[in-house]
């Protein structure tokens, strides 16, 4: 039986670099790329309507996406991380004002600004006076519906309600809107005002 020549050794087996985890954070990261801009202005234009300065509202983009970015896996697909994504913003919101324990709420700065502002029966202006007039529950919904465009679903994610909720609480709010804006002599539809603030924020 023939030998193996003097000398001659095994082969050396070289370790082979594992290459999945840098695989899967490429992937989160692109993920997240998309994430972010795709759903920015949705949560940019979330937090401008709920703040007083734009340093706030960056503020509540920054950590809410933070917040996507440790998550990421909890951060549903498509559309349906639209819900998700405000839904952290509210709550980043909330620890924004306790922390700085602002002696005003938004009702009341809100109402304040817009009754200085004379009534134009074809403008925007009147609806914030009416919306000032709503509580805090009917005015998130409608924002969140009128002007952040979302489904009750959606809704029902972003405040952690059902979704027949939000749909019965929606229809409630928006007839208590129209009293309002006719009190003001307004006669336009509500449905019809919301693209005004989106295109500030576009």
């Amino acid at each position: 039986m023939p030998r193996a020549p003097s000398g001659a050794r095994g082969a050396t087996l070289w370790p082979v670099p594992d290459i999945t985890a840098a695989m899967e954070r490429s992937e989160a990261e692109r993920r997240f790329r998309v994430l972010f801009d795709t759903h920015r202005r949705l949560v940019l234009g979330y937090a401008l309507r709920r703040v007083d300065e734009p340093a706030d509202a960056a503020d509540v983009v920054a950590e809410t996406f933070l917040v996507a970015w440790r998550r990421l896996g909890d951060v549903p697909e498509g559309e349906a991380a639209r819900g998700w994504l405000l839904g952290v913003a509210r709550r980043v919101l909330a620890n924004h004002r306790r922390g700085e324990r602002r002696r005003d709420g938004l009702a009341d700065r809100l109402a304040r600004e817009v009754m200085a502002v004379p009534v134009e029966r074809d403008g925007h202006e009147v609806v914030w006076r009416a919306l000032a007039q709503l509580c805090d529950e009917d005015r998130e919904l409608l924002l969140l519906a009128g002007w952040e465009g979302l489904a009750p679903a959606e809704i029902a994610k972003a405040t952690g309600t059902l979704a027949v909720t939000v749909r019965s609480r929606l229809h409630r709010a928006r007839r208590r809107l129209r009293a309002e804006l006719t009190a003001l002599g307004w006669e336009g539809d509500p449905a019809t005002v919301h693209t005004c603030a989106q295109e500030t924020v576009a």
